[in-house]
């Protein structure tokens, strides 16, 4: 019996001691890419994030007018679209790709719901994002 109670010690003792072992590794951290900024950005509004990989050229639809913009100009469409169109939520339901990447989103606003739906595309060394579509639900 003691025997017992003596293996039946030994055996708490070493779960207890891997759980304390276990729960103190460290947490891995993944580093994030383009594609989770821009998915950040996005829940955030954040234009600055957005235009660090804006393509030279950037396709934008809001609400089913689709035009062509610079850099520059692209970037005063999302700030005016962001300044009108807080983001309350954002929920990415769709991701894919490899070389090029998308992802399509719901994104609740004060001013409605939106279909969110942006491509990222290998250009060189880099990813670049280069369309954006805002489609009302």
């Amino acid at each position: 019996m003691k025997k017992l109670l003596m293996v039946l010690g030994i055996l708490l003792l070493g779960g207890v001691f891997t759980t304390f072992t276990l729960s103190a590794r460290p947490i891995e951290i993944v580093a994030a890419g383009p594609f989770e900024d821009v998915v950040a950005a996005l829940k955030q509004g954040d234009i600055n994030g957005l235009s660090r990989y804006l393509d030279n050229n950037v396709e934008i639809n809001i609400a089913g007018k689709p035009n062509s913009y610079s850099k520059a100009q692209a970037e005063i469409i999302l700030k005016d679209f962001f300044n009108k169109n807080p983001v309350k939520s954002f929920e990415l339901v769709h991701q894919g790709g490899d070389n090029s990447r998308f992802g399509i989103a719901n994104m609740v606003t004060n001013n409605g719901t939106f279909r969110v739906s942006f491509f990222l595309q290998k250009k060189g060394g880099s990813m670049v994002l280069n369309e954006l579509r805002f489609e009302n639900k």
